[in-house]
């Protein structure tokens, strides 16, 4: 499973991305399971956020959802804070 994030916005506006491909991980349940709560719970268009506030782009092997700060699931933050920590 590939898992690539993409965080826009904040103050300055910088682009972060990072990918994390699960395959021969050990953790790969944790991963995938986390994903597909992420995924549930997402939008298929990108919300409106607030002034200064985060917008992610969440893809999952080719299917993508938005969110944004500060309306995120647990299950979002956790899989952009490990994705943006562990991804390359």
């Amino acid at each position: 499973m590939r898992i690539q994030v993409i965080r826009t916005g904040g103050f300055a506006g910088i682009e972060r991305r990072a990918e994390v491909d699960t395959s021969g991980r050990a953790d790969a349940h944790e991963w995938h399971a986390l994903a597909e709560q992420a995924l549930a719970s997402g939008r298929g268009t990108p919300p409106v956020g607030v002034p200064d506030g985060f917008s992610y782009t969440i893809t999952v092997d080719g299917k993508t959802v938005y969110c944004a700060d500060p309306r995120l699931t647990d299950e979002q933050r956790g899989l952009i804070s490990r994705v943006l920590k562990e991804g390359a």
